[in-house]
């Protein structure tokens, strides 16, 4: 599992967001104080406060990891 900072402060950015995960099989959460949702679920991360940083937990294999990186890029807060 590997677990980084995102940011989704806009529509846009949850629904290319969405868009970029749902390419892969793996299960990703996003972790916002207590609660936990499911990261591919649009109506899910709308219940979040979106205006401060997220969790997001990625579990998967290491192999695919450099894949899903590339794709979040844009959403990652350095």
């Amino acid at each position: 599992m590997k677990k980084l900072q995102i940011s989704l402060n806009s529509i846009g950015k949850v629904k290319s967001f969405v868009n970029a995960i749902t390419q892969f099989d793996y299960d990703f959460d996003l972790i916002s104080g207590r609660y936990v949702i499911d990261a591919k679920s649009i109506m899910g991360i709308f219940s979040l406060d979106l205006s401060k940083p997220i969790d997001l937990a990625i579990h998967t294999d290491e192999d695919e990891l450099d894949d899903i990186m590339e794709a979040l890029k844009p959403y990652i807060i350095e």
